[in-house]
Formats: C-alpha cells, structure tokens, sequence
C-alpha cells in the first residue's frame, strides 16, 4: 500500500510571476455548471479562484497551463476550521446557556453572537493559518 499522501488537483493557467511567487488561476465550477441545461437554470456556478504558489526556483512562463496540487489533509483542515469549529461552538453555547435557564430565544441569540467574534479570530490570525496551507504546481 502506497503511503504518498492524498493530494486534491485541479487544473489553472499561470496568471502571473515574480521572483518567488507564481500566481494561478483555477475556474472552480459546480457540477451543474457543466450540464447541458444550464442555459435554463439560474443554479449554475462558476468563478475564477486566484492561488498564490510560493515556488523560488521555477521555469515556468505567462499563460502556462500547470495542475496546482495540494493535500488532502489540508482541505479537511480548512474545512473544520471554517465550518465544523463554529457550529460545534454554536451547539455548544446553545446547550450552555439553556442550561442555565436562559430562553430558547435567548440562548440562540448568545449562540449567534459568538459567531463574529470567532470569525474575526480566524481573520486575525490569518497570516498565521495561511503558512500552514501551501499549494504546489506541476506541469501538465
């Protein structure tokens, strides 16, 4: 069994490129995005991402098409922080102040309120988290 990590790819062109970062762009599109009837229906999704790939020693040029990688790991991570952490909060705070005899309205209230400061929190540290995700590109 292969122990190389799981590692999440999706396919960009190179944007731009200075001494030690290459910036792609990747069109992340919903599955609906490529359905035949999407002409008809307002749901279809798609948008351009833009990555920044610390990459020092390149030999990569302006409109090259790469695969930026990353691991899995990492997306799960995000994943947690950004959604599963608030709402644990959230259910937490809930069940917190309805056990000490707070309103239902009153306790889905304060639980509502830790939402900012949480993600302001995450805002904050941002730099922070960002040196923990790190992107790789490969040539296709």
């Amino acid at each position: 069994m292969s122990s190389k990590p799981k590692v999440i790819e999706h396919l960009g062109r190179v944007e731009a490129i200075t001494t030690n970062e290459i910036s792609v762009v990747i069109v992340s599109q919903s599955a609906c995005a490529s359905c035949h009837a999407k002409g008809a229906c307002s749901a279809s999704d798609v948008e351009e991402k833009r990555i920044v790939v610390k990459k020092p020693n390149h030999n990569y040029s302006v409109g090259e098409t790469v695969k930026v990688t990353m691991n899995q790991s990492l997306g799960f991570k995000a994943l947690f922080l950004g959604y599963l952490l608030p709402l644990i909060i959230v259910l937490v705070t809930l069940f917190v102040f309805s056990g000490l005899g707070y309103t239902e309205a009153h306790a889905g209230i304060f639980s509502l309120l830790v939402l900012p400061p949480y993600y302001l929190i995450l805002y904050l540290l941002r730099n922070k988290i960002a040196k923990e995700f790190y992107f790789d590109i490969d040539k296709i």
